[in-house]
């Protein structure tokens, strides 16, 4: 049997990024809605690819452009022999640093649920059950080249960073409950107020003209033109939810 929770859990100032508070909780498992799963696994680079990545000081990390390189072929070919040219291979993301990472367990409110026990004499039982399906979407701050491509790596680094399932969207299924109990006192009206959470994602995408060169049997890369542009995202936190109790004398306007 569930565990009364009689008060909020304060915010640890000091938690770690990542560390779920015991206010929040998965519902991976009561959600009605099936969310899809985000894996983003890291590509293992080819024996050209790690060649060409090693060949320029310029960290590349955009998996599009991982995996272009691992479909690529040019040694052994009797084409590449005697040859000298450089292809140009467009202007890509090649890479994303993280410079912070935090989690708002409070990034938005999806549900209230309300118990008036004002002329009660005992305590009552409030607990989550969702009102109406409700959908978290995340996304970048600001307008930059190739979001879809930004956006896939700023979600590898902040998953990894935080151990934390991440997604842009989310969905929250009409019908959800969890068996956690929460007490409202005599004379009082408790609102539950259940929050879905999301990180914050900041840091540096750095951008390059990429050009692949081969010179007789050897096959390198020649990045020009490289900038930096500073970007920030919300990613929701997949299939969690936060609670937040609150207990009154009067009706909330």
């Amino acid at each position: 049997m569930a565990q009364p929770v009689l008060a909020n859990d304060l915010n640890d100032s000091n938690r770690s990024v990542g560390e779920i508070p015991d206010s929040a909780m998965s519902i991976s498992k009561e959600n009605t809605y099936p969310n899809p799963a985000q894996d983003l696994p890291r590509l293992q680079p080819s024996s050209l690819a790690e060649e060409l990545l090693q060949s320029t000081e310029i960290t590349i990390d955009n998996p599009e452009l991982l995996r272009m390189m691992n479909e690529s072929s040019i040694r052994g070919s009797k084409l590449a022999l005697g040859m000298n040219m450089s292809i140009y291979l467009g202007q890509w993301p090649l890479s994303y640093q993280s410079e912070e990472t935090n989690v708002n367990w409070d990034y938005e409110k999806i549900n209230t649920n309300m118990v008036d026990n004002r002329g009660g004499q005992g305590q009552k039982k409030i607990q989550y059950s969702q009102q109406q399906q409700k959908r978290v979407k995340g996304g970048l701050t600001a307008e930059i080249p190739d979001p879809e491509m930004v956006k896939k790596m700023m979600l590898m680094k902040a998953s990894e960073k935080t151990k934390l399932p991440l997604s842009f969207s989310t969905t929250i299924g009409f019908g959800t409950q969890t068996d956690r109990i929460y007490h409202v006192s005599p004379a009082k009206m408790g609102y539950l107020n259940t929050y879905a959470s999301a990180v914050n994602e900041k840091g540096k995408v750095t951008y390059g003209e990429v050009y692949l060169k081969v010179k007789r049997d050897k096959a390198s890369l020649e990045v020009k033109n490289v900038t930096q542009q500073g970007v920030g995202a919300w990613i929701p936190v997949q299939d969690y939810v936060n609670f937040k109790m609150e207990a009154t004398s009067e009706p909330k306007s």
